[in-house]
């Protein structure tokens, strides 16, 4: 953590200095509003215009934070599912990676089309999205088991199951957590593009309505907000991680 600390201001020097060179362009430039507004108009928005779309923010995280979740659920057991049977995991793996091949944006009006225009194909394009990182990390943290590790339980007489929850678990749990902060990131994004499909309420709603009347300041606003609701996810995740993940060399944690 003092590790983050000491690196973390580089990055933060960065925006500030992008920021600065953002603002004095767009005074220097003369460049409209519309067009591409400076950083003090986006953040004069933001904070004049919160009750117009603080209602929006609350509908995308209960859509974001439904989708993961059924996401998370759906790549694990899959997972799971894919590792204890080979045989299966030979026929659909390539299947799963073809389904990552075809683009979301695509596929929502076909949702649409399917289930109509309620919460069904919002939170089917969120967890389409979430799973695959999912059950990727986790197959892979269970194939990389420690195979001296397992001979020694066999050896010592302990069950598949036993194998499973005391051995090859815990030691998916690493990549199990990246997989899940990949999807943490990607829920939100999912969330705003199934907005996009007809919804009343919802950060994207918001951004299309902006767009759609040229207030381009608005939709930096609605940018902003889906990157801190990003943050804010992979924030918690890393937390979650650091909780259940305590076994971990201290180096080992402090380079994820």
């Amino acid at each position: 953590m003092r590790t983050i600390f000491k690196k973390g201001w580089r990055p933060v020097l960065v925006i500030i200095l992008l920021l600065i060179t953002w603002e004095a362009s767009s005074r220097l430039f003369e460049i409209p509003s519309w067009l591409l507004p400076a950083p003090t108009e986006i953040v004069q928005e933001g904070i004049a215009g919160w009750s117009n779309y603080n209602h929006h923010i609350l509908s995308t995280i209960r859509l974001t934070v439904i989708g993961f979740s059924i996401g998370c659920s759906v790549g694990i057991i899959v997972a799971v599912a894919l590792h204890l049977m080979p045989t299966v995991r030979e026929a659909f793996y390539p299947l799963m990676i073809l389904s990552q091949n075809i683009p979301i944006i695509v596929l929502a009006p076909l949702l649409v089309i399917w289930f109509g225009f309620g919460m069904m194909p919002k939170i089917i394009v969120i967890t389409l999205v979430c799973f695959f990182p999912i059950a990727v990390s986790a197959m892979e943290g269970f194939r990389q088991t420690s195979h001296e590790l397992m001979h020694y339980m066999q050896m010592a007489g302990a069950t598949k199951r036993q194998i499973f929850f005391k051995l090859e678990l815990p030691h998916a749990l690493p990549s199990l957590f990246s997989g899940l902060k990949i999807s943490a990131t990607y829920s939100v994004m999912g969330a705003v593009i199934s907005e996009w499909l007809g919804a009343n309420q919802g950060i994207g709603v918001y951004m299309t309505l902006a767009s759609s009347s040229f207030r381009t300041d608005r939709v930096f606003v609605a940018i902003v907000i889906i990157m801190a609701l990003c943050l804010v996810f992979f924030s918690l995740i890393i937390g979650l991680e650091k909780l259940l993940i305590k076994w971990r060399p201290k180096g080992e944690a402090e380079r994820s």
